[in-house]
């Protein structure tokens, strides 16, 4: 019997592209064998091994071909080569209420999904109680579950996938259904099936649950497995990913002369990044450069003062999205001045991706002075704190404004410029944490 209870050798999934439907139909009935598809590697020659009881999380991008390798797993998705060996049964929190019948009663879909897992009634007669229990959705496990909200619709899916007590339990970014103390209540059942023994394989954007959860991690970038070992360390490279510090080599060329399209496209490289941001007269190597910029953000001002760059350091003073929770980092502010302006006023304020402004300062708030800052002068604002926002993604906005004659002027603002991400290994309630500090004795 083998340690391993996923073993995964040399996977490839191709897909052909085409520009045209009729291209299809042209390449097969081409009597030359001419190509009119493009090849797109969803994942290419990745193997890794999970051992029996062991946690393996699964980092990368989007598009990096994290998902095309759960359904491979699963058995959703055929490999274009390459061999996957499973051993016991497979409960898969990838698409939460896949394979539910709308019509069907709830407790209907509940022995609905069970039998396809593998389950036969009377072992599902057995854990009934504790899946009704965990989901929690009261008499409503007795209506047709086209009637449930999509709150109860993802609480149900979850209760079925995590209460089936498999051999092996895959989770693809669905911890997050429900209310915080659903939510809470997931994590407890999460970290009771690791501490059972069983195999778990974990995807998630959540570095923090990644590092508390995990045993071990491995790095997918553009369908390759570009790195493996302890979390903390993969998280330290999927950052400099997010960033463009990391070099990852060039892809493949095509052994069979067809154009293959790559996830790498569908973004700048570096040197584009920097050759875009790139402002006249400006260095070239500037913080921007290495910061994960939103596409669609806003900007508006009559520039007489304008941002040309900005950038978030941690406590090592490395340019980075990504802080840690209770980490203290700046956010900094280069800011260039096209005519003489009086008392400028600089801010900087944080929101989260619905749009709640969470907190922000400016420099009236924190009573510096900033004086007479005359045409064609820059200046250098730095805004240090302790990060206490929970752990999550969060959008920054940054200003540069002036009052003149009583009246607020705009010189530039940008809004939602770039992305916040911060870290947590512990979540509080709300949407900061205290840091607090517990006492505990018995009198």
């Amino acid at each position: 019997m083998s340690e391993y209870a996923i073993e995964i050798n040399n996977i490839t999934k191709r897909y052909h592209l085409y520009d045209k439907p009729t291209d299809r139909f042209k390449e097969a009935l081409s009597i030359k064998k001419k190509k009119y598809h493009k090849v797109f590697e969803a994942l290419n020659d990745v193997s890794f091994n999970v051992k029996k009881g062991e946690m393996l999380g699964i980092i990368g991008t989007n598009g990096a071909g994290k998902s095309t390798m759960l359904k491979i797993i699963t058995g959703v998705l055929t490999p274009t080569s390459g061999e996957v060996k499973i051993e016991g049964k497979i409960s898969a929190l990838l698409e939460l209420g896949a394979g539910f019948n709308p019509e069907f009663s709830g407790i209907e879909n509940v022995y609905l999904n069970g039998s396809m897992i593998g389950f036969t009634r009377e072992e599902m007669d057995e854990k009934i109680d504790d899946i009704v229990r965990f989901a929690d959705i009261g008499d409503f496990i007795y209506q047709p579950v086209k009637t449930y909200s999509s709150g109860m619709f993802a609480r149900l899916a979850f209760a079925v996938a995590i209460n089936v007590e498999p051999d092996i339990l895959i989770v693809d970014e669905a911890l997050s259904v429900g209310d915080v103390f659903f939510q809470a209540k997931c994590y407890k059942k999460l970290e009771d099936i690791r501490n059972s023994g069983k195999t778990v394989l974990f995807v998630t954007h959540d570095m923090g649950s990644m590092m508390k959860y995990c045993n071990r991690a491995i790095i997918l970038h553009h369908g390759v497995k570009i790195a493996e070992g302890d979390p903390s360390d993969m998280v330290d490279v999927y950052k400099k990913i997010l960033v463009g510090q990391y070099d990852v080599g060039e892809e493949k060329e095509s052994e069979d002369g067809v154009e293959k399209v790559s996830n790498r496209n569908r973004g700048d490289s570096k040197k584009d990044k920097k050759k875009n941001n790139k402002k006249d007269g400006q260095n070239e190597h500037q913080l921007k450069d290495y910061m994960l910029i939103n596409p669609n953000f806003e900007e508006y001002g009559d520039k007489r003062a304008e941002i040309y760059d900005f950038g978030i350091m941690n406590g090592l003073d490395e340019v980075t999205n990504t802080v840690n929770k209770l980490e203290e980092f700046q956010v900094v502010m280069k800011i260039k001045f096209n005519e003489t302006i009086e008392n400028p006023i600089f801010a900087f304020s944080i929101k989260d991706i619905k749009g709640t402004e969470l907190t922000g300062t400016n420099t009236i708030i924190e009573r510096v002075d900033t004086g007479v800052v005359n045409a064609g002068e820059t200046v250098t604002i730095k805004f240090r704190q302790k990060m206490r926002l929970q752990g999550g993604q969060y959008l920054l906005l940054l200003g540069c404004t002036g009052y003149e004659r009583d009246e607020l002027v705009v010189y530039n603002r940008l809004y939602d410029i770039c992305l916040i991400t911060v870290i947590s290994d512990k979540t509080t309630v709300g949407y900061f944490d205290m840091d607090t500090k517990v006492d505990f004795q018995h009198d």
